[in-house]
């Protein structure tokens, strides 16, 4: 079954089950409401019986004696038999006093009579009572028929129950009354149901019309279109899910560029990597078959054995470059970090730097106090400030690169400077991206070759849950801000 029809139902079983109530209370309201109208309307016959028609006299001799104008409930009956209303007044539970044929009369039980004698007035609904007149029928006939009526006490000075008016009205005739709003009531309901039915199916099929919407927007996003777009008016949930949608679109949007961004640069560093892993398996394949061949001369044999290992060092270093990489993204580098002395290990990284500065024609030099202590993990921080130190090495041809320390709020910052080719503003939007390379006429250069020196650095230090931050401008140098923490 399909949605539309499937909210249709839905919707119009609930309208439907609200009818029934409604409809059920209001049969069940109609008809108490008739017998309610029925028993007050004979109540004020039973008054006007009780107050105009009959008098109750208390004789010398204590007996109660009752005077009836006749002639006035001649009248009555005559005028309430129109109505199909009788009357009948007893003076015990089966003792007649009126009318002195056999009319109109309801068996009154010993509990009713206790509690008429009580003051109460008993109403009640679809009695079997009987009709019997004279000449009408047979001397033993009865015709039964259902009656509705009320009990009326009536009480002597002394306050003794002395006579009961009993006040009928046939229940065919309040059918009557009860039959024609009954059949007003239904043909409400009808015309509701009716209106309820197409309600249902035309908010059915603008719900269902919004979520079509929704499916062919995914069916679009599931082809590859992430531009696709849904119009949010923020009025329900599907409104919230349109949103959600919106957002989702665009983040696979985003997600897909920074696939296409990585693919690229995943390319282009296997382009540069086996570029540069070619050279130097190049050279040590050649000089392996020189070493094989005795073609290389005995006292250059010692030289070419060490070119070998300064490549295979290169091909190593690419290698662990990338597995670093790896192993931070995928979080198998857990930090040890610990309080030590900062400055010892700046000045032990600029003399292993010392040799590659002068060949650049850079000169290398540190600034700040004798000591400062810095919390970090110590190895990592050494990899930290290595990188950026010799990737600055790097770029800097015939000038100088400085490490400056100094303690921040509750802080160690360090700050790398030099007066290389510096970068533009959309470089330093990617130095951090993986195998990025600021400058990619330098590829063939001996340090950085992978391009991921700065996004390693970048991945560490949030590890370390510092900032780093550059600041740079072409031809003019750059300088690299690291900020750690201390110990909490």
């Amino acid at each position: 079954m399909k949605l539309v029809y499937q909210q249709m139902l839905a919707f119009f079983s609930i309208i439907l089950l609200l009818l029934i109530l409604i409809g059920t209370f209001s049969f069940h309201l109609t008809k108490e409401l008739v017998y309610q109208n029925t028993w007050n309307q004979l109540e004020g016959y039973a008054y006007s019986l009780k107050t105009e028609a009959m008098s109750i006299e208390q004789m010398a001799n204590g007996k109660t004696v009752f005077a009836l104008d006749t002639q006035k409930l001649q009248n009555y009956e005559m005028l309430l038999q129109n109505q199909a209303v009788h009357f009948t007044i007893y003076t015990s539970r089966k003792q007649v006093l009126y009318p002195e044929t056999l009319g109109f009369q309801s068996a009154i039980s010993k509990k009713e009579w206790a509690k008429l004698k009580k003051g109460d007035i008993l109403r009640r609904k679809n009695d079997l009572s009987w009709l019997r007149k004279s000449g009408n029928l047979k001397n033993n006939g009865r015709q039964q028929q259902k009656m509705t009526d009320i009990l009326a006490p009536c009480f002597d000075s002394k306050g003794n129950l002395v006579a009961v008016i009993s006040v009928g009205a046939k229940v065919s005739s309040l059918q009557v009354s009860f039959s024609r709003i009954q059949r007003s009531l239904v043909i409400m309901l009808l015309i509701a149901a009716v209106v309820g039915a197409i309600f249902s199916y035309f908010l059915a099929h603008y719900i269902t019309k919004r979520i079509s919407h929704l499916q062919k927007a995914t069916r679009q996003v599931a082809a590859g279109n992430f531009d696709v777009q849904l119009t949010n008016n923020h009025r329900d949930e599907i409104d919230d899910l349109a949103n959600d949608f919106n957002q989702m679109a665009a983040s696979l949007s985003k997600s897909e560029a920074e696939i296409k961004r990585q693919e690229d640069r995943r390319r282009q560093f296997m382009a540069d990597a086996a570029h540069e892993m070619r050279t130097p398996l190049t050279t040590i394949n050649g000089l392996l078959e020189g070493l094989a061949y005795n073609a290389i001369p005995e006292d250059s044999k010692d030289k070419s054995i060490e070119l070998m290992r300064n490549e295979t060092k290169r091909l190593i270093r690419l290698v662990n470059e990338n597995l670093d990489y790896e192993k931070i993204r995928s979080g198998q580098i857990i930090l040890n970090r610990r309080n030590f002395e900062a400055m010892h290990v700046l000045k032990n990284i600029k003399t292993q730097l010392n040799k590659k500065a002068a060949a650049a024609g850079d000169q290398l030099e540190i600034e700040g106090p004798q000591e400062l202590e810095v919390y970090a993990d110590y190895d990592r921080f050494v990899q930290v400030v290595f990188n950026i130190t010799q990737n600055a090495i790097q770029f800097t041809k015939n000038g100088s690169i400085r490490i400056s320390v100094e303690r921040g709020f509750q802080s160690s910052i360090f700050r790398i400077s030099d007066t290389g080719i510096g970068m533009s503003e959309e470089q330093l939007k990617n130095i951090w991206e993986r195998y990025y390379k600021a400058d990619v006429s330098r590829k063939n250069t001996k340090y950085g070759e992978s391009g991921l020196g700065l996004a390693i650095v970048q991945q560490l230090m949030e590890l370390h849950h510092g900032k780093v931050e550059v600041i740079s401008h072409p031809d003019q140098g750059s300088t690299f801000t690291l900020i750690f923490p201390d110990k909490k």
